[in-house]
């Protein structure tokens, strides 16, 4: 009895372990089972992705360049003395403006005028030599037809008036010389505009064309704003500004916080910076309020042109990644499809679709960050491209609660339509 009892105890010790084996190998396969139907369940039960969408419309699209530009006055003139001497006087203060012809400073002129007296003296000289020798060449000549002196006397006549001549021309010449001298004694603006600080004082003596010179006018109204655009952007440039229109220049502060003036572009450069690929322009700007400084650095828009009965989309529903640029388009089951478009122009706020959406189709604005192709969604709102901003900006003086009511309301009209 013993024995049998010893030899049944392996037995069941084996039964015993295969049934544990068998236990865990069906609980696991359990888990297994169960771990796949629930993931199952939740793939099945997800919900639409809730986003915001607009409709694509039309309307117009101005075509803007932007470029950084400098103020350049119309004229800078650094004014120089024309001769030496002492300066006496200045007729300017700092800062003010001057018109044309109006009194700067004063050159001591008193070696000038006895320069210019020495040659009057010297030109009545020599009219009194000229007015002897034209004398003596009448007798001279009536006593050559005589036959009563030698031809030669005669010749010789005629020379020295000639130089005589010559040498009154040489004194008038003189004079105006000295004449001249004396009006560059009295400096005036050679152009109107605003003096600068004032470079020398009266005792200075000053030479001619001496540095720093006398006083720097700059010409501020009107003015100009110069600046770059790049060589794709300047056929349509050129094609508008050949035709005769007058392209619309706006200059903005540095920060682009406000609005400084405007003006239109008149010139163009004649070469392209191989540096940068770039042409320089210039417009010009009436300037009456004094708003641009010369040598100030604004920020500059230019109006090339306007686009008629574009196609247009707000600037966030346009996308870009592997396929390029793109939009997400609802279709009519409440799915979304990745689709590819071409961008035209943009303002910021709208974008213009050149090619790949047509008016009237609906584009995701808002909510993408999940989105993929053939996404089921449910929309917060529709809302046309291109809408007021009057709405916008009641909208964004609300608060946070105020807003979200508002998308959860316009859900509700939307389920309802």
């Amino acid at each position: 009895m013993s024995g049998v009892s010893q030899s049944a105890r392996p037995v069941r010790k084996r039964r015993g372990l295969f049934v544990v084996v068998v236990i865990v190998v069906v609980a696991v396969i359990a888990l297994i089972v169960v771990h796949l139907m629930g993931a199952k369940k939740t793939r099945v039960g997800t919900p639409p992705q809730v986003v915001s969408a607009a409709k694509a419309t039309q309307g117009e699209m101005p075509e803007i360049l932007n470029a950084l530009g400098t103020v350049t006055p119309t004229a800078t003139v650094n004014v120089l003395p024309q001769l030496s001497g002492y300066l006496t006087a200045v007729g300017y203060q700092e800062g003010q403006d001057v018109e044309k012809g109006q009194f700067l400073a004063q050159i001591d002129p008193r070696q000038y005028e006895i320069s210019k007296q020495q040659a009057q003296a010297q030109l009545a000289k020599d009219e009194a030599s000229l007015a002897q020798a034209r004398s003596d060449l009448a007798r001279f000549t009536q006593l050559n037809q005589q036959k009563s002196i030698a031809e030669q006397t005669y010749v010789d006549q005629k020379f020295t008036v000639q130089q005589d001549e010559a040498a009154v021309k040489s004194d008038k010449a003189n004079i105006a010389q000295f004449d001249l001298d004396l009006a560059y004694c009295h400096i005036t603006a050679p152009v109107a505009g605003r003096v600068g600080l004032r470079l020398v004082d009266p005792g200075n003596y000053v030479t001619q064309s001496s540095s720093p010179g006398i006083v720097t006018i700059t010409t501020i109204k009107p003015t100009t704003v110069q600046f770059t655009v790049p060589q794709n952007a300047l056929n349509k440039v050129l094609q508008r500004f050949g035709s005769g229109a007058k392209l619309a220049v706006t200059a903005f502060s540095s920060d682009n916080s406000k609005q400084i003036a405007t003006g239109t572009l008149y010139a163009l450069g004649n070469q392209m910076a191989t540096a940068t690929g770039t042409v320089t322009l210039r417009a010009t700007f009436p300037n009456d309020d004094e708003a641009l400084f010369p040598n100030e650095f604004v920020n500059v828009t230019l109006l090339v042109d306007t686009l008629q009965k574009a196609v247009l989309v707000p600037t966030p529903a346009v996308q870009s990644g592997a396929p390029g640029d793109y939009v997400y388009l609802v279709n009519d089951d409440q799915t979304v499809s990745v689709h590819k478009v071409t961008l035209g122009p943009s303002d910021g706020k709208n974008t213009v679709i050149a090619s790949g959406l047509a008016v009237g189709q609906t584009v995701v604005t808002d909510g993408m960050d999940r989105l993929s192709d053939g996404a089921k969604i449910k929309l917060a709102g529709t809302r046309p491209a291109g809408a007021g901003s009057a709405p916008a900006s009641a909208s964004s003086a609300q608060g946070p609660t105020q807003m979200h009511a508002h998308k959860r309301g316009n859900a509700t009209a939307t389920s309802a339509s």
